[in-house]
């Protein structure tokens, strides 16, 4: 059996690497028991570190919508050159306001 893909970056996600379930709709705004998407932890941590709560419940809400924020779409042409297995280094989260 194949490593599940994130939806977010595209890479493989070896079980052996942390990874997070993602609500698309946040569980604060509503989205309890909603769809969720698997993604490796670093690419989940980049999502709330640049997006609010209700940003992602309001427009970012899709994979797509994800992939076209500009900071988002960054990252991930950054992370898609590291393989699958890449975690941060850095601790702790980095939210751009």
């Amino acid at each position: 059996m194949s490593d599940p893909i994130c939806p977010l970056c595209h890479r493989p996600i070896p079980p052996d690497v942390p990874q997070s379930q993602h609500h698309l709709i946040p569980r604060l705004k509503g989205g309890k028991g909603g769809p969720t998407i698997l993604l490796h932890d670093i690419c989940h941590r980049e999502i709330h570190a640049t997006l609010s709560e209700a940003d992602l419940a309001r427009s970012y809400n899709t994979a797509e919508a994800l992939r076209s924020h500009p900071r988002l779409a960054r990252f991930i042409a950054w992370v898609r050159k590291r393989p699958p297995g890449f975690g941060s280094k850095i601790p702790g989260r980095r939210r751009m306001r």
